[in-house]
């Protein structure tokens, strides 16, 4: 008899995320280098596919006012219960998580009222060939939200109205998005890469 996955939820109070809060590296890790995140800089952040939010916690944990954004309305309630559930742990996680605000809607129509400094787009990635490496948490994620087949008009929007930068995280092999102008540097990781649109 096959075991039942248990319900997906957003945990910002244990696991990975509270792993990665307190032995991740600070800004030296390569997501916030790649939003920009330096000695006297914090910009605006806007996450643009909030997911299960946690690039936005970690941006928020070193200092950054973040908004996310999530348009699917399950996904949505889920990431706003785990805000909830850490915000009422008081402490850091309360004051990390009052930096986070977090919107229901299409970036594409949101993104032009915010007046982000740097925008974050982490598509749901191409599926991969061994189905073996997709973890089952992103599979689960991938079952509510889909996929997202207009990532390349999203990114043409966020280009469009960031005032400092574009990040694009992507799967390091895979090929750029189509129709889009050449990223203006790359920070690569094992599994990860992120492609740095600046705005000049």
């Amino acid at each position: 008899m096959t075991q039942k996955a248990a319900p997906l939820e957003v945990n910002f109070i244990s696991g990975p995320v509270a792993h990665r809060l307190r032995f991740g590296g600070g800004r030296g890790q390569d997501l916030p280098k790649a939003m920009g995140l330096r000695a006297g800089k914090t910009p605006f952040v806007v996450d643009a596919t909030a997911g299960l939010g946690r690039d936005a916690f970690l941006l928020a944990s070193l200092g950054a006012q973040v908004t996310l954004i999530e348009r699917s309305a399950q996904m949505h309630a889920l990431l706003r219960a785990g805000m909830e559930r850490a915000a009422a742990e008081g402490g850091e996680l309360a004051q990390i998580i009052s930096r986070m605000t977090l919107l229901h809607g299409d970036a594409k129509d949101l993104l032009p009222g915010l007046g982000g400094e740097a925008v974050l787009i982490d598509p749901m990635h191409p599926p991969r060939t061994n189905s073996a490496l997709v973890k089952k948490e992103l599979r689960q994620v991938r079952e509510i939200v889909g996929t997202d087949d207009d990532a390349a008009d999203l990114l043409r929007v966020a280009l469009e109205n960031a005032s400092n930068r574009v990040v694009l995280k992507w799967p390091a092999k895979a090929d750029p998005i189509a129709g889009i102008r050449p990223c203006s540097h790359q920070i690569l990781g094992k599994s990860t890469r992120y492609d740095v649109f600046m705005i000049t």
